[in-house]
Formats: C-alpha cells, sequence, structure tokens
C-alpha cells in the first residue's frame, strides 16, 4: 500500500540500515535499474540472451487509447502476460522487468493504468511518488482509476494481445501487478476468466475491502492459479488479509500460494529504495514456476 503509512514505516526500516531515500532516488535507482537492464545483465554473466523485440502499441480503449510496451523473443509464439505496474506507472524500471521476463519465454505487454490522463511515462522513478509535485500530478490520475474501469481495460488488453502474431493464443495468458497492480490482477482474471491462467500479485494494496468488488471477493469468477507475495509491513497492519485471501480461494477452488516475505511494500520493483534483490528473486521464481505450470 503506497499510503504515507508506508512511507513512515519504509522510511523507519531504511533509517535502521543507513540508507537515505533521497540518496537512493538520486544514485540508486538509476544504478539499480541499470544494472538489470539487458545488456548489463548479460555482460555480467557471460551468457547471451535470447533477442528481444520492443516495442510502444497504441490499444484502442472504451475510454481512449491506452499507450503499453510490449516485448517478446524475436522468435516464435509465446503465452502472454498482461504486467501492471505500481503506483508510478510505465517507466523504465518496469519496461526493464517486462524485457526479463519476455527473455524467460513470455510475450509481455507493460500498460500505462493511467492511459485516461497522460501517455507515460509519468513519473521516472517510484521514489518521485512520494514528492509534492509527484503526488500532485498522481494523485488526480488515481481516482481516474475505478474498478469498472479497469475490469474493462483488463478485457480489452486481454483481446488485443489475442490477435497478436507473437502470442499464442492457444495457451492460457497470465497477468502480474505490483502495489496498487495487485488487485488489478484479479480484475483481469474476473474479466477474461476463459482466457487467464494465473495471477501474480506482489506487495499489492487492498486484495481485502469491505466493498461489494473487492478483489477477493472475485475468486469464483476466476479460472486462475493464484501467487499472492504480502510484504511484512503490510501484514503487521493487515494481519487478517492473508487468512480472508486463503479462505476465498479454498471457498473458490482455486490454486493459491500465499505468502508474507520478510521485506518491506515495495520490495519487488528494481527502482524502489526498499528493493530486495533476494527476496524479489524468490519472489520472481515463484512466479515463472506458476506460469511455466498454469499457462497451459
Amino acid at each position: 500500500m503506497c499510503d504515507e503509512i508506508s512511507e513512515a514505516e519504509n522510511d523507519r526500516w531504511m533509517q535502521a540500515r543507513a540508507l537515505d531515500r533521497r540518496e537512493f532516488a538520486g544514485l540508486g535507482a538509476s544504478a539499480s535499474v541499470a544494472m538489470m537492464l539487458p545488456g548489463a545483465a548479460m555482460a555480467a554473466s557471460g551468457t547471451a540472451e535470447p533477442a528481444v523485440t520492443a516495442s510502444t502499441v497504441s490499444i484502442p480503449m472504451a475510454d481512449g487509447t491506452a499507450d503499453a510496451y510490449f516485448v517478446h523473443q524475436a522468435k516464435g509464439r509465446h503465452p502472454a502476460v498482461i504486467l501492471w505496474p505500481d503506483i508510478a506507472g510505465l517507466r523504465q524500471a518496469y519496461q526493464v522487468m517486462g524485457t526479463r521476463l519476455a527473455q524467460a519465454g513470455y510475450a509481455v505487454l507493460v500498460v500505462n493504468q493511467y492511459y485516461r490522463s497522460a501517455k507515460a511515462p509519468i513519473l521516472n522513478t517510484l521514489a518521485e511518488w512520494w514528492t509534492e509535485e509527484g503526488q500532485a500530478r498522481l494523485k488526480p490520475m488515481i481516482a481516474a482509476i475505478t474498478p469498472a474501469g479497469t475490469s474493462a481495460d483488463a478485457a480489452s488488453f486481454v483481446d488485443w494481445l489475442a490477435k497478436q502474431p507473437a502470442v499464442d493464443a492457444k495457451r492460457k495468458m497470465g497477468s502480474s501487478g505490483y502495489c496498487m497492480g495487485g488487485p488489478f490482477t484479479f480484475r483481469t482474471a474476473a474479466a477474461r476468466p476463459d482466457h487467464v491462467g494465473a495471477i501474480a500479485s506482489f506487495h499489492g494494496g487492498g486484495l481485502v475491502t469491505t466493498a461489494a468488488d473487492s478483489p477477493h471477493l472475485l475468486l469464483p469468477k476466476m479460472k486462475a492459479a493464484l501467487l499472492i507475495a504480502i510484504a511484512q509491513n503490510d501484514d503487521a497492519r493487515e494481519p487478517a488479509t492473508k487468512d480472508a485471501l486463503r479462505e476465498a480461494a479454498k471457498a473458490a477452488g482455486r490454486t493459491a500460494e500465499i505468502e508474507v516475505y520478510p521485506a518491506q511494500h515495495g520490495w519487488c520493483t528494481i527502482d524502489a529504495p526498499v528493493y530486495d534483490k533476494e527476496q524479489a528473486e524468490k519472489a520472481w521464481s515463484r512466479m515463472l514456476a506458476l506460469f511455466r505450470t498454469a499457462l497451459t
């Protein structure tokens, strides 16, 4: 949950480790992203990576035209994945993360959830969200996103992907989401249950609410397996969430891996001040394992 409480929790966590948010924003964020660029990863490992094709695409929607980053291996057809970024939106960090997923064998659509308001990138790093300017820019855009709108967007993204030559439309699709993107994966699976076979939520906020359309209440509409990776500070604040999710999955007959990670909210996003490589790699490996078995 990227709110003031998470901000305070993460600041205390970083202070305990002598890490300053402004220092990270100026140096660490860009360095973290740069080290994970495909070329840098290849140089570090000494191994060749699959060639990928990437482009910015425009997708007709009920509420306008959405821009997105579409990346896939240069050859072959692959199962599709819709990637929902965190609150700071589509930017270089998520292009890098989407590219890495494409190199693992998926056709990845990294979407701009704020397309109704502006084209991406709106912010360049997650750290910018915590500035006065960043919040003033994003808050009206966040308010323009509704559950019904997200569900409609998800259906349009699925339909668009199914028509792409790089997508193996005979196989199920997946969806991954970070922070505010976590609940969007639930709405994606419920919007196109016959197409979406797996979803992965990383430090997702608002998965269990009192609203009639709370994400966890959508499980009976899904046919997807779930991976739900929860931050330790989110769990400390809302310890009942994991139990409600487990109960909902059991009642709906859905396979669900639900785990609290020893990491702070935002730990999977590579330009986040609290990025935790060890725990992020664990979550990443669990997502790949899920997609290998469920996207058939």
